[in-house]
Protein backbone atom coordinates (compact mmCIF):
# COMPACT_ATOMS: atom_id res chain seq x y z
CA UNK A 1 0.00 0.00 0.00
CA UNK A 2 1.81 3.58 -0.93
CA UNK A 3 1.35 6.59 0.98
CA UNK A 4 2.13 9.19 -1.60
CA UNK A 5 -0.01 11.98 -1.33
CA UNK A 6 -0.97 13.14 -4.93
CA UNK A 7 -0.79 16.77 -5.61
CA UNK A 8 -3.04 18.58 -7.44
CA UNK A 9 -1.60 20.92 -10.19
CA UNK A 10 -2.34 24.05 -8.33
CA UNK A 11 -0.31 22.38 -4.92
CA UNK A 12 2.81 21.22 -7.24
CA UNK A 13 2.69 24.73 -8.90
CA UNK A 14 3.30 26.37 -5.52
CA UNK A 15 6.26 24.31 -4.93
CA UNK A 16 7.88 24.75 -7.93
CA UNK A 17 7.48 28.58 -7.83
CA UNK A 18 8.34 28.45 -4.24
CA UNK A 19 11.35 26.43 -5.07
CA UNK A 20 12.78 28.37 -7.86
CA UNK A 21 11.68 31.73 -6.12
CA UNK A 22 14.44 30.42 -3.33
CA UNK A 23 16.81 30.16 -6.31
CA UNK A 24 16.00 33.66 -7.60
CA UNK A 25 16.74 35.14 -3.98
CA UNK A 26 20.07 32.51 -3.47
CA UNK A 27 21.28 31.93 -6.84
CA UNK A 28 24.68 29.63 -5.68
CA UNK A 29 21.97 27.67 -2.86
CA UNK A 30 22.45 24.17 -3.63
CA UNK A 31 20.92 21.16 -0.84
CA UNK A 32 19.74 18.05 -0.36
CA UNK A 33 15.77 17.11 -0.06
CA UNK A 34 15.79 17.47 3.46
CA UNK A 35 17.59 20.91 3.35
CA UNK A 36 14.92 22.00 1.05
CA UNK A 37 12.04 20.63 2.91
CA UNK A 38 13.25 22.19 6.29
CA UNK A 39 14.99 25.41 5.51
CA UNK A 40 14.35 26.83 1.58
CA UNK A 41 10.69 26.05 1.62
CA UNK A 42 9.99 27.56 4.95
CA UNK A 43 11.92 30.92 4.30
CA UNK A 44 10.47 31.47 0.85
CA UNK A 45 6.85 31.06 2.37
CA UNK A 46 7.98 33.55 5.07
CA UNK A 47 9.06 36.27 2.50
CA UNK A 48 6.00 35.57 0.25
CA UNK A 49 3.77 36.25 3.62
CA UNK A 50 6.18 39.04 4.16
CA UNK A 51 5.85 41.36 0.94
CA UNK A 52 2.33 40.23 1.20
CA UNK A 53 1.49 41.36 5.13
CA UNK A 54 3.91 44.57 4.34
CA UNK A 55 1.36 44.99 0.69
CA UNK A 56 -1.45 44.94 2.92
CA UNK A 57 -0.05 47.11 5.99
CA UNK A 58 0.76 49.60 3.72
CA UNK A 59 -3.56 49.35 2.21
CA UNK A 60 -4.81 49.65 5.95
CA UNK A 61 -2.24 53.00 6.11
CA UNK A 62 -3.15 54.44 2.70
CA UNK A 63 -7.14 53.77 3.69
CA UNK A 64 -6.66 55.29 7.05
CA UNK A 65 -7.13 52.56 9.57
CA UNK A 66 -3.45 52.22 10.68
CA UNK A 67 -1.25 54.31 11.74
CA UNK A 68 2.74 54.30 10.58
CA UNK A 69 5.95 55.64 12.08
CA UNK A 70 9.48 55.86 10.65
CA UNK A 71 11.91 54.47 12.69
CA UNK A 72 15.66 55.68 12.63
CA UNK A 73 16.48 52.18 11.00
CA UNK A 74 14.14 52.51 7.94
CA UNK A 75 11.68 49.87 9.13
CA UNK A 76 7.98 51.44 10.29
CA UNK A 77 5.95 51.15 13.37
CA UNK A 78 2.61 50.42 13.49
CA UNK A 79 -0.59 51.27 15.31
CA UNK A 80 -4.30 52.01 15.16
CA UNK A 81 -4.52 55.46 13.87
CA UNK A 82 -6.14 58.32 16.89
CA UNK A 83 -9.52 58.59 15.85
CA UNK A 84 -10.03 61.15 18.35
CA UNK A 85 -8.60 63.82 15.47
Amino acid sequence: MSTRRHMTAAQSAEIEDSVIGYLERHPNARDTLEGIVTWWLPLQRYIEAKDLIGEILDKLVVDGQLASELLPDGSHLYSLRDRTN
